[in-house]
C-alpha cells in the first residue's frame, strides 16, 4: 500500500502524518508513507487543498486532518 500525506509542511499536515502513522500501527498493515511537500509535485497530483491524504493513487481526504480511527477504516 502506498500512502501520500500531501501538504507544504504546515502544522495540520504534520498532524495528519502522525495520525497516518498511528493508523497503520493500529490496522496492522504494511504501507509505504511519503510526505509530499513540494508545491510542483502537489500540483502534479491534482491536489488543491492541504492537508490531503492519498492511498494507492486515490485522493481520500482533502483539506482537513482526519482522525486516526477514520484512517484505520480507510486502510481496511
Amino acid at each position: 500500500m502506498e500512502i501520500k500525506v500531501i501538504g507544504a509542511g504546515c502544522e495540520k499536515c504534520g498532524k495528519l502524518y502522525e495520525n497516518v502513522q498511528d493508523a497503520i500501527k493500529k490496522a496492522g498493515c504494511e504501507a509505504e508513507v511519503e510526505r509530499v511537500e513540494d508545491l510542483i509535485e502537489i500540483v502534479k497530483l491534482g491536489v488543491m487543498t492541504a492537508p490531503s491524504l492519498m492511498i494507492d493513487g486515490k485522493l481520500v481526504i482533502s483539506g482537513r486532518v482526519a482522525k486516526t480511527s477514520e484512517i484505520v477504516k480507510l486502510l481496511k
